[in-house]
């Protein structure tokens, strides 16, 4: 397998396994805030085997088998089952998720015998209404957190520098189906729906793709575009055969002259910029480089401008690949006018929050669309998670990406789903409201169901991945 592959893998175990430390420790922290015992914590799931386990004082042992816990002192009643050293501590081999077994609830483990017992008061069970809640919450609500530190960490050590799209004077160009309802290569985004766009995110593609009606700048003038419904998926389809929905059109500026190429020998300096191959325009690099690759081992006459001048270079050898030796500057605001944000470490907290608010509405948007059909050919698993880390390591990149899925994490743990936090999340509501607890009949019934319900989504997901990896 290639690198690219294995730093692709890395990456995404790296933040899983950040992810869900995180998340079962939310839910951790609350229970021992109550007093609650929690019988296992374990950092991705262990069956069959453990690679570590560990209870503070007792033991440690290395690659043990998983029900191989027969240890003096485990069953002394007189144990207290409130401390933190009554926790088995461990690490699976099955990079899934995570659990944090909490004592007296009905969870994944449908471990029910002892619930048949009298409550505990260590136990989830015998805990108010309230505190069961939270304790439920925790995981989703440490998520979120999560996310919130990484933007504002973001914010504080990088700030941000963009171009607005009005200052990108040549606009911005459009992938195939944005084309087909009326987008042209050069418009320049305004509003979507009348939300005014000006920062080149992933916020502002949302709100176009998924919004009625879209205002460009086209020409000097306001043009409008009706967006028709569910367009989102064509613009995922054509993201998947590498067109995104748009970039900016950046000018061809040298950056770098290879020697001994066509370029060197045409004298051309880095700060150049590229106006035309052959007579032909090619105000930006795309275009460029596809003149190019018509001439491939021949030579054509380049039309540039360097400061405020316009130099023509004739006879300027191209290469049996369709290249004259430049290294292109493609760092949209290191061309055009950029804007520089810089956050000290109050005002990053308070742009955390607000990244982190405004990636969760979005993202909740977009889950009324999974309902669809094209939705549903649209989910993807591990291998979809994956492919949208970088190809090469990059620690911006990667916290990004992580802050990003802990919120979609948070986003689907909440959902009303038995098994998940919100099934349970729904039942507690249901006893605040009624005064009255489902019955452990119910609660392992609902269980099972969750369960079912959830593995059916893992296998459609990751089959979807499998069947887009070799059939498309």
């Amino acid at each position: 397998m290639s690198t690219t592959f294995w730093i692709k893998a890395l990456e995404l175990i790296l933040s899983l396994g950040i992810l869900v430390m995180i998340h079962e420790f939310g839910h951790y922290f609350f229970a021992r805030i109550f007093g609650v015992w929690v019988e296992k914590f374990y950092l991705f799931f262990n069956p069959w085997l453990t690679i570590a386990k560990w209870k503070p004082g007792k033991y440690l042992k290395w690659f043990s088998h998983g029900n191989e816990m027969a240890v003096a002192g485990d069953n002394d009643p007189n144990e207290n089952k409130k401390s933190w050293r009554a926790t088995e501590y461990g690490i699976g081999w099955l990079p899934l998720g995570g659990y944090c077994a909490i004592s007296g609830m009905v969870d994944e483990s449908m471990n029910t015998e002892a619930l048949k017992e009298p409550a505990k008061p260590y136990e989830f069970r015998s805990k108010p209404a309230w505190q069961r809640l939270l304790i439920m919450l925790g995981g989703v609500m440490f998520n979120f957190l999560l996310a919130v530190v990484i933007y504002a960490g973001i914010a504080y050590s990088v700030g941000e520098k963009y171009v607005k799209f009005a200052d990108a004077t040549q606009g911005m160009m459009y992938c195939d189906s944005a084309h087909e309802i009326g987008f042209q290569d050069g418009d320049i985004p305004l509003k979507a729906d009348g939300k005014i766009l000006d920062h080149p995110n992933a916020e502002s593609l949302q709100d176009m793709v998924t919004a009625h009606k879209v205002t460009v700048q086209r020409n000097g003038k306001d043009t409008v575009i009706n967006i028709p419904e569910n367009f989102i998926f064509k613009v995922n389809k054509d993201a998947e055969k590498g067109q995104p929905f748009m970039v900016y059109c950046i000018p061809v500026v040298v950056n770098q002259v290879q020697p001994r190429m066509g370029a060197e020998k045409a004298g051309l300096q880095k700060g150049d910029r590229m106006i035309a191959v052959n007579d032909v325009p090619t105000p930006e690099v795309i275009g460029f480089s596809e003149e190019l690759q018509k001439y491939k081992g021949k030579t054509v006459t380049i039309k540039f401008q360097r400061g405020d001048q316009v130099l023509t270079a004739t006879n300027v050898p191209i290469d049996d690949k369709g290249m004259i030796g430049i290294a292109k500057e493609l760092d949209p605001a290191e061309i055009f006018k950029p804007t520089i944000i810089r956050y000290n470490l109050l005002q990053s907290v308070p742009r955390g929050i607000e990244m982190g608010w405004t990636k969760m509405v979005n993202y909740v948007k977009q889950l009324k669309l999974v309902f669809t059909p094209e939705g549903a050919q649209s989910l993807g698993g591990f291998g979809t998670i994956g492919s949208i880390f970088p190809d090469t390591w990059d620690w911006l990149s990667f916290w990004n990406i992580t802050a990003f899925i802990s919120v979609i994490l948070a986003v689907m743990n909440v959902l009303p789903i038995p098994a998940l936090d919100g099934g349970h999340v729904l039942f507690l509501l249901y006893e605040i409201i009624t005064r009255r607890k489902p019955s452990l009949q119910f609660m392992e019934r609902a269980q099972y169901v969750g369960m079912v319900l959830l593995i059916a989504l893992l296998l459609f997901a990751n089959g979807n991945d499998i069947y887009r990896f070799f059939f498309k």
